[in-house]
């Protein structure tokens, strides 16, 4: 720590004890970014290929947040499993081809003011910043690189390596490896699974307004409507280092 001439602390990140800093868990899909076109233009193609019925865009819009396998349960409840690993294998590669595919390579732009939050909480020291997603590790890492995120998140949890959310397991290991406290974290999210998986974790939630079910219904913690609403409620719940 050191004191400037006007008597306020400046920290570091080194300087900070652990009982000082906040976790801050987004979600991405329907949180950071608007990814609808794309999801419903993946399951299009695959559905086109299948031979399955096309499922309704609402239906779709639901289903986002969770793992493949539970999203395709939920869409094709009639599917056999041959059919259900079919489309999983569809859908990854439909998504992956259409983002591969763009000219600048950020077919899933961020919501209005996501970009912005995100840099200043990535420049307090006292917020570390961590990801709880439905999407799979290199889809993730894909996103990452193309709107220039390296180095913004501690650690990312993806549904590769943990059971679909509401599981709580993506939060307990992100806990894990911070060493931050629940009551010092927060999830932010736009889907019922989000919420409830920040409850089992016993870690408090922030529900957006923007994203695929509706923010009211979800019985989170607090509900934001827009991104200065969400820095509000970030800080009204973890606190904020004068």
């Amino acid at each position: 720590m050191s004191v400037g001439t006007s008597g306020m602390r400046r920290w570091t990140r080194s300087t900070c004890l652990m009982a000082d800093m906040r976790l801050v868990i987004f979600d991405v899909d329907g949180t950071l970014v608007d990814s609808e076109a794309s999801i419903v233009g993946a399951m299009s193609k695959t559905y086109a290929s299948s031979g399955l019925a096309m499922p309704a865009r609402s239906a779709i819009r639901g289903a986002v947040g969770l793992s493949l396998r539970e999203t395709f349960d939920h869409l094709s409840p009639d599917a056999t499993d041959q059919q259900r690993l079919d489309l999983i294998e569809g859908y990854k590669h439909a998504y992956h081809d259409a983002q591969t595919s763009t000219t600048d390579q950020s077919a899933d732009p961020f919501f209005p003011g996501a970009r912005d939050l995100l840099d200043v909480l990535k420049a307090d020291p006292f917020t570390i910043l961590a990801v709880a997603t439905g999407k799979s590790r290199r889809g993730l890492a894909r996103l990452i690189a193309a709107h220039g995120l390296e180095g913004y998140f501690h650690t990312v949890q993806t549904a590769d390596t943990h059971p679909s959310k509401p599981h709580p397991s993506m939060i307990y290991t992100i806990l894990a490896e911070t060493g931050i406290a629940p009551t010092r974290a927060v999830m932010v999210g736009d889907t019922s699974y989000d919420i409830e998986m920040a409850r089992a974790a016993g870690v408090r939630s922030i529900a957006v307004g923007w994203g695929y079910h509706p923010a009211e219904q979800l019985n989170a913690t607090r509900v934001a409507q827009d991104f200065a609403g969400l820095r509000a409620d970030i800080d009204d719940l973890l606190g904020v280092e004068a």
